[in-house]
């Protein structure tokens, strides 16, 4: 026999959750052995960047890994997560120039190369302990042993072998093309790295005159500024007004230059005059053009955002904007100025810096991209990786049948450096190690190139780099491919294909047999959240709780803006109450359903508290008359079928539902149906096991004098002690993934047989026992659990107190009324009502008699009724109800039931929500259809009762 110890009265996560973690990490629970001869499962752990901390995103999805790693972890598999960092190139050189500027009014080019280096790495050895520290806290058992960085020695490593394999074979080259240069960072940005944006602006209208003195073509631009680079006019060939012209000289305003009329199909005849100026070096589309017809690039904006030469002495050195007014002027008084209207003008931003994007010929480094996602997009059409939701299949497929190569050099210091060399005589070198002289003249020292890898290089080798990658290593032959990716869709392209590319070229293999990808977070309006707008839900507020002053102060040091105080302080008056890592935990589970989105709030994270909470009430209770319990006496009573039918009905229900449960949320799991499986769990705890098996349970559990002296109450009360210990240490079993702080502080205490191992974290995962199957039970208990509910029912649609006791007639017969009463006290105990069983009926609901079960009571007078089905029906004598202000409530409840009625119909009958809301999103909003159709029907049942009843 062991015995059970007691728990506090409230549960305390600050205490609690230290003590834990703790005692996971010191017995290496999160490790993984590579050399195990158990099957493995794998994750790698997306990389947070090193530039700041645990966010809500961060949070959703690694707790989703989480939960899968503890799960396969508890059902035996050698379950291996890997940790690590992303050093995030472009986003520490923004966050550093900035604080570098801000304090002491330097470039990083006056700081220097080594100095800024040395910044850099501080920073990232600060960060990079507090995103680890804050992963933890979560309760996140990643395999720490094994965490890793993309700028250590072994990513190094890694990442110098793939840049020269990929050259080797043909897949790296330089080459003079367009790209988006962000001039406030100095460096190249990808596409998806820019954001456009709908600016006001301006379109201005251009006379280039003709070189012999015929007129002037008159040309639109968003961009006046970049017309000192221009080298053709186009006009599309269909286009008739301009038929005449085509081949002729124009003559260049400002500069003096001619330039040809071109004829190309890009100029859209309804846009502006139908003709537009070209600027191969400054426009992608421009060098489109002037790739066609062989025209010059002229570059006159430089890496700062400056003009320069060769653009005309008077505009070098101005910014784009001074320039844009300069020449604007100068048109104008020079007559070659036509009309200005206001207009949109779509503008590129960059993401981190959000200076004004200028695209620009350069020399950069790039990865022929078709022949690597050609393999990729095979994979997924093969079935080797699935997208889970599988709406984002297309998505990615889009994204790799559209490719184009991706450019991977950045003009940053932070980050890979390029293994390429240069020699004065023009060789260029792609090595290993530094080339100590040319091997082409013979030349000592070849340069080295100053740029770095973009940081998506150096990620997509993540899930083989990590393991040990360009080494053979046990790692690697072990945990590669991972079992599952668990990342945003926002990131489809910058890593997953990347990953798929990569994985697929080295290794031979796809990284990872499935991708789940996680809803994105909004606040609880469904906007995205923002330190902009004051709604970011920081997950380590939640857990820890956050004063008001605490995050109006967080606000300011952030230099947040005026609306976005404000709405802290209308969202969060009351600042942020202390929640605890399970409750947030749950609640992003609960609330992760396939849709793309997921409202959080506070309120709803604290409706999981609750839960939590009630959990812990629950076990309290239990822990409390447990004393005298044998675990291992009433697990050899539960070995043997005639043990476990000498249980009484409600313990064969709850171990029946308990399967039920159980095969619930393993079945969800293996779909990554987090939310099934996370509300799998908590209708079980809370209306099941707390609202029903521990109230039935109660009155068999107390100690009496009379129960010690009753041999067979003595052994009914250690039946029900058993059933409900072993109810309590499976349900922490199933919960254990998504809430482990919580279920190990209270599996810890319960009382269980000493063969079990020494945390609940590697017990064994519930999976459904057949042999504790029991239909007829369930039977039983649901005709229990639909009286009780449909006495509250009935009670409600008249508006009476759910705590006043009234009395109830229920009509039934046979076995169903000898279960009926046999549970009467469960029934009058949580419906609060006082039942007559097998009662007849006579008359009608406005004037009824009930004839008492026995004896010579009698309900009569008008009567509200429920029909829980053809056998089975409950009246309630309404006795001397106000039927005037009663009917005048039921009328409001009516109207607004129409109102919701009228919301859900009009959302449901919207083809377009019904093509992009997930399928659970519909059915929980037709199920909601349902009820409130049902509820407005006994409304209006009622409302006919009192109508007849008052004539």
């Amino acid at each position: 026999m062991t015995t059970s110890s007691a728990l506090p009265k409230q549960y305390d996560p600050s205490e609690v959750e230290p003590r834990w973690l703790r005692f996971w990490l010191e017995n290496k629970f999160f490790h993984a052995d590579e050399t195990s001869p158990t099957v493995p499962y794998s994750i790698t752990l997306p990389p947070p960047n090193v530039t700041g901390s645990l966010h809500i995103g961060h949070a959703l999805g690694s707790t989703m890994q989480d939960i899968l790693i503890r799960w396969k972890r508890m059902q035996g598999f050698n379950a291996m997560w890997m940790p690590g960092i992303d050093h995030a190139s472009i986003a520490v050189h923004v966050l550093l120039e900035k604080d570098l500027k801000r304090r002491e009014k330097k470039t990083r080019f006056e700081l220097g190369r080594e100095e800024f280096l040395k910044r850099a790495w501080a920073w990232k050895e600060k960060s990079g302990n507090r995103i680890s520290e804050q992963e933890k806290l979560m309760g996140f058992s990643l395999d720490w042993e094994r965490e890793r960085f993309t700028m250590d020695e072994r990513s190094n490593a890694a990442v110098l072998e793939a840049f020269v394999r990929l050259y080797e074979d043909g897949l790296i080259f330089r080459a003079k093309r367009m790209i988006n240069w962000d001039p406030s960072s100095e460096t190249v940005v990808s596409d998806l790295e820019v954001d456009t944006v709908e600016e006001k602006g301006h379109l201005w209208e251009i006379k280039y005159p003709f070189v012999d003195g015929s007129g002037a073509i008159v040309v639109a631009t968003t961009r006046p500024e970049t017309m000192l680079g221009d080298t053709a006019v186009a006009v599309n060939p269909a286009d008739t007004r301009y038929t005449d012209v085509i081949g002729k000289l124009v003559t260049l305003p400002l500069t003096g230059r001619q330039i040809p009329i071109v004829a190309d199909p890009w100029p859209d005849p309804e846009f502006g005059s139908g003709a537009v100026k070209v600027t191969p070096a400054h426009d992608p589309n421009d060098f489109e053009i002037g790739q066609r017809h062989g025209l010059e690039a002229i570059q006159v904006i430089d890496p700062k955002g400056r003009m320069c030469a060769p653009a005309p002495a008077k505009y070098v050195g101005m910014t784009v904007d001074e320039a844009r007014k300069a020449i604007v002027a100068d048109l104008e008084a020079g007559g070659h100025l036509g009309e200005v209207k206001d207009h949109k003008v779509p503008r590129g931003r960059s993401q981190r810096s959000g200076a004004v994007i200028e695209p620009m010929l350069m020399d950069q480094w790039w990865v022929k991209a078709g022949p690597l996602a050609e393999k990729a997009a095979n994979a997924v059409e093969t079935g080797k990786t699935k997208f889970v939701p599988e709406l984002w299949t297309k998505t990615y497929m889009h994204w790799m049948t559209n490719i184009r190569d991706w450019c991977i050099s950045r003009q940053l210091w932070w980050g890979h450096r390029i293994p390429a060399y240069y020699c004065e005589c023009g060789t260029t070198i792609v090595a290993r190690t530094a080339p100590t002289e040319c091997g082409s003249c013979g030349k000592a020292s070849p340069r080295q190139d100053e740029d770095v890898l973009d940081t998506w290089f150096s990620s997509a080798l993540w899930p083989f780099s990590t393991l040990g990658w360009p080494e053979k290593t046990r790692a690697l032959a072990t945990f590669y491919p991972n079992n599952v990716l668990v990342t945003g869709p926002d990131i489809i392209f910058f890593w997953v294909a990347r990953m798929m590319m990569f994985g697929l070229h080295f290794m031979g293999k796809v990284p990872f047999r499935t991708v789940y990808l996680t809803s994105i977070v909004t606040d609880e309006n469904g906007d995205k959240m923002s330190k902009m707008k004051g709604n970011v839900i920081d997950p380590l507020d939640v857990v820890y709780g956050a004063s008001l002053e605490t995050l109006l102060g967080r606000a300011d040091a952030e230099n947040a803006p005026d609306a976005a105080v404000k709405t802290i302080k209308k969202n969060f008056a009351k600042g942020i109450p202390s929640m605890g890592a399970d409750a947030l935990r749950f609640s992003l589970a609960a609330l992760n359903t396939s849709g793309r989105y997921i409202r959080l709030s506070i309120d709803r994270v604290e409706g999981y508290r609750n839960f939590i909470n009630k959990l812990w009430n629950a076990s309290r209770f239990a822990l409390m008359n447990l004393d005298g319990y044998d675990p291992e006496r009433f697990e050899a009573q539960l070995t043997t079928p005639a043990g476990r039918q000498s249980l009484g009905m409600p313990e064969r229900w709850i171990l029946s539902r308990l399967q039920a449960v159980s095969s619930e949320v393993d079945t969800a799991l293996e779909g990554f149906r987090f939310a099934d499986a996370a509300n799998a769990i908590y209708h079980f705890v809370w209306h099941e096991l707390c609202d029903w098996y521990i109230e039935l349970a109660k009155p068999h559990l107390h100690q009496t004098e009379e129960l010690v002296q009753d041999p067979q109450k003595a052994a009914r009360r250690h039946v029900v002690q058993g059933v409900l210990a072993t109810a309590l240490e499976t349900t922490m079993r199933l919960l254990h993934p998504f809430a482990p702080y919580v279920t190990e502080e209270i599996w810890q205490k319960l009382p269980k047989p000493p063969q079990l191992p020494g945390s609940l974290m590697i017990t064994v995962f519930p999976r459904r026992d057949t042999s504790f199957v029991d239909a007829a039970a369930e039977a039983e208990m649901k005709l229990i659990q639909d009286v009780a509910v449909g006495c509250r029912m009935l009670k409600a649609t008249y508006g009476i107190e759910p705590a006043k006791t009234v009395p109830v007639g229920i009509r039934v017969s046979g076995e169903r009324a000898e279960t009926l009463k046999r549970y009467r006290d469960a029934i009058e105990r949580t419906a609060r009502v006082k039942a007559q069983i097998g009662a007849s009926f006579t008359g009608s609901s406005e004037a009824l008699t009930v004839r008492a079960e026995s004896g010579p009571d009698e309900l009569t007078g008008v009567a509200g009724k429920e029909v829980i089905n053809s056998e089975v029906e409950i009246v309630m004598p309404l006795g001397q109800m106000d039927f005037v202000a009663e009917k005048a409530r039921i009328v409001k409840d009516i109207g607004k039931a129409d109102k919701e009625i009228g919301g859900l119909e009009k959302k449901l009958g919207n083809a377009d929500f019904l093509a992009r809301a997930p399928e659970d999103v519909v059915a929980e909003q037709r199920a909601r259809l349902a009820e409130e159709q049902s509820r407005k029907q006994r409304l209006q049942d009622a409302y006919a009762i009192l109508e007849k009843a008052s004539k």
